[in-house]
């Protein structure tokens, strides 16, 4: 499978690569459910196809910022009002290209 591009990406399904160049970061919000509680980040990234929303989770939201080069591994994808998100989901990694 390898290196996914942003314009390829599927909703509901994951991916195994992506590599994106984070172009805007939104505020960090709180949130507590049944589940727990955790901060929560919408940021926008690109790739040389297109540009992507993505959710960063946690100590994420602290991680990353505007400009940074980052890899997706085993990400998921989601859909929220039409558009695509994604995001780490529950097995994958996010880490910095230095």
């Amino acid at each position: 499978m390898g290196i996914t591009k942003a314009q390829d990406i599927v909703p509901n399904q994951n991916f195994e690569q992506l590599d994106l160049e984070i172009t805007s970061k939104g505020e960090v919000r709180s949130f507590a459910n049944q589940k727990g509680s955790g901060k929560v980040c919408n940021a926008a990234a690109k790739d040389d196809t297109a540009e992507i929303k993505i959710t960063l989770w946690n100590e994420q939201c602290d991680q990353f910022e505007e400009g940074d080069k980052i890899v997706i591994k085993d990400g998921w994808v989601s859909e929220y009002n039409g558009e695509k998100q994604v995001s780490t989901g529950r097995n994958g990694s996010i880490e910095k290209k230095e």
